[in-house]
């Protein structure tokens, strides 16, 4: 935690009448404008804060970097409220017609929040540090990198790929977000963590290990200086905590309330219930599909434990009816989603095939690992295989933690994981289904070959054909359990005026057009 030195604040007024004292002018022409930030926000947020969502680079596939992101960095581009491609440190960006090259035009007289003048070098140094999501197919596709001068950056490709924006420029990758190459360089990968240098609407102020985040609106942010002075995030992570400060206030906002909380959210005179529906899908991960001694190598009993999960039910008490049962890790918004036929609640049919495949009794799977926010999906994909004779014990962990161990193919037995970034199919199999991939325990040759070939082909309709085939292959051979998809309920207190959202996007964004009352 880094602090500094604090000195007595006068009021504003104070210091126009006393400007207006020296200079004989009226105080009221020299009283701040009504614009300057004001009062604090609390956010009680569902997960433990960890240093390594305050870093770009890091992103690994999900969604939770970006509610720091918003605030603490900027993008070349970046959702915004009506525009899924809203230009922001780059004003503009043109592509050749060849389709190798790809020129974005930045925005000038940009500072970072410790003055440092934002440039070409800048997002240079922050496409070569990443190492997120998407990191290996961008880095294998763009041949170079090129400052053209201080406000104009091109990127090269080797070989045409319809694919580099939705790659580079969505939150399906933090590669288009941009860190001060001068600071993070001077003082190391592991303090800029701990002191986060950005270009967003609210600078660092401190963080408390597993308790806050504290952040501070920006004066210089190019876009508009946020109405809020300060923004806490606290990391409430028991649900029934959240809410009770909610009710009394100690909280402006909640995030993530369940079934119960956040119908008692709904009725409960004062609050409003937020419901936001992200792209984003849950699913079980059967890591040893590809182990020919394990029985989930056999494609009968993962089509099994897909029959015993009663997903409407999930849905229903956990999001209040807002949720989908998920037929597909797809999210079905995505481009080039292909609907696959839902699995039917059918426990008969599971134990059928279950003793087909030599397992009459059932066995023993012995875990489902789980970000620990997520552990009721976790419990009830447990209780539905349970019933046709799969038994499994919960391994909650906290989240930062687990992805870390996802990402690192530490798991060895059943995972409930999900992922609410943007993109479209291509980013989502690309993470998790392709051999090799940020987040994929295995794959099929032919699955692969698919997407090699998908992502340089220029003609749309042949593109769509053969991401539909690989997700029909997804489904034929039951690769994943999906789940579900999630709403998101958020609980809102009486002093927000103004609660800003993206289409697809879980967290209130942008922060700068957040108001108090």
């Amino acid at each position: 935690m880094y602090a500094s030195a604090v000195t007595p604040r006068r009021s504003p007024l104070v210091v126009a009448v006393a400007i207006a004292l020296i200079t004989g002018l009226p105080a009221r022409a020299l009283a701040p404008p009504a614009d300057v930030p004001k009062g604090q926000i609390t956010i009680a947020v569902n997960i433990t804060l960890a240093p390594t969502w305050f870093d770009p680079a890091e992103t690994p596939g999900v969604i939770t970097p970006f509610m720091m992101l918003y605030a603490l960095h900027d993008a070349l581009v970046k959702p915004m409220p009506g525009n899924a491609w809203a230009p922001s440190l780059a004003e503009s960006w043109t592509a050749s017609k060849d389709g190798l090259t790809y020129e974005f035009v930045l925005r000038k007289g940009v500072k970072f929040h410790n003055g440092d003048a934002f440039s070409g070098e800048d997002v240079k140094f922050s496409f070569e540090r990443y190492k997120g999501a998407g990191a290996t197919t961008l880095k294998t596709r763009v041949a170079a990198v090129e400052v053209v001068d201080p406000h104009r950056v091109r990127f090269r490709l080797k070989q045409t790929w319809p694919d580099f924006m939705t790659f580079y420029a969505t939150p399906a990758t933090g590669a288009a977000w941009i860190v001060p190459k001068g600071y993070t360089e001077r003082v190391g990968e592991e303090a800029f963590k701990k002191a986060p240098v950005g270009a967003g609407p609210y600078r660092f102020v401190s963080y408390t290990p597993g308790i806050e985040l504290v952040v501070d609106a920006f004066d210089g942010y190019w876009r508009k200086t946020p109405a809020v002075k300060r923004l806490v995030f606290k990391s409430v992570p028991e649900e029934t905590t959240r809410l009770a400060m909610l009710k009394r206030g100690e909280a402006d906002v909640a995030q993530s309330l369940r079934g119960p909380h956040g119908e008692e959210a709904r009725r409960t005179p004062g609050l409003t219930l937020k419901v936001t529906y992200p792209t984003f899908t849950e699913w079980l991960v059967f890591t040893q599909q590809w182990d020919p001694k394990s029985p989930w190598a056999d494609r009968r009993v993962r089509l099994a434990a897909n029959l015993a999960i009663d997903r409407q039910a999930l849905s229903d008490a956990e999001y209040l009816g807002f949720g989908k049962p998920a037929p597909s890790i797809i999210p079905r918004d995505y481009d080039f989603y292909w609907a696959p036929p839902a699995h039917p609640h059918d426990p008969q049919r599971a134990k059928q095939l279950l003793a087909e495949a030599g397992y009459p009794k059932g066995f023993d799977a012995v875990e489902v690992a789980t970000d620990v926010v997520f552990a009721p999906e976790a419990e009830a994909v447990i209780n539905g295989l349970q019933t046709i004779g799969i038994r499994a014990r919960l391994r909650p962990m906290e989240r930062a933690a687990f992805y870390k161990a996802d990402q690192d193919k530490q798991f060895k037995h059943l995972i409930r994981v999900g992922s609410g970034t943007a993109g479209n199919a291509a980013t989502r199999i690309e993470a998790f289904v392709v051999s090799g991939g940020l987040r994929s325990y295995g794959g099929y040759p032919d699955i692969d070959a698919l997407f090699r070939d998908q992502a340089a082909e220029m003609d749309r309709k042949r593109r769509e054909s053969m991401l539909h085939k690989i997700q029909q292959l997804m489904h034929e051979r039951a690769m994943f359990a999906p789940i579900v998809e999630p709403a998101v309920l958020t609980g809102v207190g009486p002093r927000l005026a103004e609660v800003p959202t993206i289409p697809g996007h879980p967290y209130f964004s942008p922060y700068e057009d957040l108001k108090l009352r």
